[in-house]
């Protein structure tokens, strides 16, 4: 999305900022010399600011003769789904429930995984938007790899709620895109807590925002400051990433002379700046790069082979359609939207079939993502929009694949592929039940269930916790003036 200035307040409405993609595999360098890889990091203390989330008890719950898209690429009719214990059970036909057992009647209904959106500001930018709650970016050096989100987060934003009732159980939450590098992103569950660290999602991989083109430079060139130019950017981006390896070079000589039994070692000191830089070149976070032109995302993957880093995924990306190959050969993700472009000129030349492209690439990882606080309620619809430009363009995705944009893939970008983001035995219980079928206009989540337990009843949607600052709200409370 673009950078913007404050509106002027809608009640329930957040400022809204860009992030960034990810990189691409450790390859040979630009001149085709090997990149050493890093070494391990050194012995960590425990990691600051965890989770504190712990799954509640739950009552095992069986949702019987749904239609059932797996996020595996499977649809299932008629089909029984079981939860017990936060997880997935049992999948199959004529499933039985025993007498603690709650059951929901799922003819005419659908289940789906529950929704992954990757590019968020929720909280970082909550509603309402007002400059007290502007937090989202650093805009005050072009690399703040230092800051982190979670830092940032107000748990009460009424978006967390409204992304709720449209089926969205995980988030990642990211900084904005004022600077090539914006900081770390966390991963939450979509949970009411009074701490942040009541919703992050445990052991959950920590990303990096970058951003290209447009934003940094603006920002910066503004204030006749480096960044004013592209590339100026991408020169920013690798003395950044030459410092990070001279900060691991400097850990390592430490350990090792440490291991050998030298005396009176001075550790070197410690930069939350470099250390970040420096997790991401040992594989330790997942780069989120915010990019929209073909030609940028191929410079950023060349950059990333030079210093040995993986790309995870490119963010906007309405180009992507054009290097659709590459991003697929480099395994990176593109986290687009169905069909906003032009709104800069770096965005210009977007094109509503850039969804179906990049997923028609072999091997293609194709997200649909928000970026808006209003878009994350509907991102169902997002993907049914990409679904209707892939069949102009003759080219049919049913609903068993398309399902995929908003749950698996998105948790492989994430790195929490193995725990959620398909209905598979074992897997977390973040499940949805619909109406009828999700990429329908006419479709509405009916229970949403994080870790086995409803987070969402449409039936009784005041029967679950609100935040402190919803509570005597007028419009929540259904007061008209």
């Amino acid at each position: 999305m673009i950078l913007r200035p404050n509106l002027a307040v809608l009640a329930l409405t957040t400022a809204l900022t860009l992030t960034a993609c990810t990189a691409t595999p450790p390859r040979a360098a630009s001149n085709g010399t090997p990149v050493p890889k890093p070494s391990a990091a050194p012995a960590a203390v425990p990691a600051p600011f965890p989770s504190t989330y712990v799954a509640p008890a739950t009552t095992p719950t069986l949702i019987k003769g749904a239609t059932v898209l797996t996020g595996t690429g499977k649809r299932l009719e008629r089909t029984d789904v079981l939860l017990r214990d936060g997880k997935i059970a049992a999948i199959g036909v004529s499933l039985s429930a025993d007498a603690n057992t709650r059951v929901i009647d799922g003819k005419n209904k659908w289940v789906t995984p529950g929704i992954i959106d990757v590019h968020s500001h929720l909280g970082v930018y909550p509603s309402p938007g007002v400059q007290a709650h502007q937090d989202g970016n650093e805009a005050t050096a072009p690399s703040t790899a230092n800051v982190w989100a979670e830092h940032s987060i107000w748990p009460q934003d009424p978006g967390f709620t409204t992304a709720l009732e449209g089926g969205v159980t995980t988030l990642q939450i990211l900084p904005g895109s004022a600077n090539l590098i914006g900081g770390r992103s966390v991963v939450v569950k979509n949970v009411h807590s009074t701490t942040y660290q009541g919703m992050k999602f445990p052991g959950a991989p920590q990303g990096l925002k970058m951003a290209c083109g447009e934003n940094p430079k603006r920002v910066y060139g503004s204030r006749r400051l480096a960044p004013s130019t592209r590339m100026g950017n991408v020169a920013g981006w690798r003395a950044q990433w030459i410092e990070a390896q001279d900060y691991i070079r400097e850990q390592d000589t430490y350990q090792a002379k440490l291991a050998a039994g030298v005396k009176d070692l001075k550790p070197p000191k410690r930069d939350l700046r470099l250390e970040t830089l420096a997790g991401v070149l040992r594989g330790e976070l997942r780069v989120h790069h915010h990019c929209y032109r073909a030609d940028e995302m191929a410079t950023v993957l060349d950059m990333a082979r030079e210093f040995g880093y993986k790309v995870t995924a490119f963010h906007h990306a309405v180009e992507a359609y054009k290097i659709s190959n590459l991003l697929a050969d480099n395994g990176v993700c593109a986290a687009i939207w169905a069909d906003w472009w032009a709104f800069k000129m770096e965005s210009y030349d977007g094109i509503p079939e850039n969804l179906a492209l990049v997923d028609a690439a072999p091997g293609g990882c194709a997200i649909v993502h928000s970026d808006s606080e209003e878009g994350i309620q509907r991102l169902n619809q997002e993907a049914a929009k990409g679904m209707a430009y892939g069949a102009r363009m003759g080219r049919e995705i049913t609903p068993e694949h398309a399902i995929l944009w908003l749950t698996a893939n998105p948790a492989k970008s994430l790195g929490i592929e193995t725990r959620t983001g398909t209905l598979e035995l074992g897997k977390a219980a973040d499940v949805v039940v619909w109406n009828g079928n999700p990429f329908s206009v006419r479709a509405l989540t009916e229970q949403v269930f994080i870790d086995g337990a409803v987070r969402f009843d449409r039936s009784a949607p005041r029967a679950l916790p609100e935040s402190d600052f919803l509570l005597g709200q007028p419009a929540i409370a259904g007061v008209t003036p």
